[in-house]
């Protein structure tokens, strides 16, 4: 996609409905350090190395948390599929903040979303490769090698590739 936000991103699709989709970018770690960037009331201790990851760039007051397994109440979180799970507790998000990072959970800032059909004509567009979900690809491979890995896995060569205002072709 020509769109900036968007370009040579994987984005884990959550949720899908007549209605739009919702979905969070999984590649794009925050250069600036968590500390740098967290102001909650009261104030609690951000891990040092601990990195946000950009969700979107709808809502960038909102958190989730996206983890490879259970952590906390389960009314919490819920299995977007196995082995990815999603939560918006901030008790989580407090938690994690002040955790060592962990390449199996992670806090992202806002989110991308469609409205009725949008998603629907961006892919018709070839704006958007689908795959089924790989949690090795999200919590395994390094975020700068996870958009090619994912074309590769689908069969495409990303040199080859061609992206223009109108997709990739």
């Amino acid at each position: 996609m020509m769109d900036p936000n968007f370009a040579k991103t994987v984005v884990l699709l959550t949720d899908y409905t007549d209605e739009g989709a919702f979905g969070l970018v999984v590649n794009r770690p925050m250069e600036e350090p968590a500390w740098t960037i967290v102001k909650t009331d009261p104030p609690v201790r951000v891990d040092p190395n601990l990195k946000l990851w950009i969700g979107g760039p709808v809502d960038q007051q909102s958190t989730w948390v996206l983890m490879s397994e259970a952590q906390g109440p389960d009314e919490e979180q819920r299995e977007i599929c196995p082995g990815v799970l999603l939560s918006v507790s901030k008790g989580l998000t407090l938690q994690l903040l002040q955790s060592p990072p962990s390449q199996r959970a992670r806090v992202l800032v806002g989110y991308a979303g469609w409205q009725r059909g949008q998603l629907e004509r961006e892919i018709a567009a070839s704006a958007w490769l689908t795959m089924d979900v790989d949690p090795a690809l999200i919590f395994n491979t390094p975020p700068d090698q996870m958009w090619e890995t994912a074309l590769r896995r689908l069969g495409a060569d990303p040199s080859a590739l061609q992206i223009t205002s109108g997709g990739i072709h």
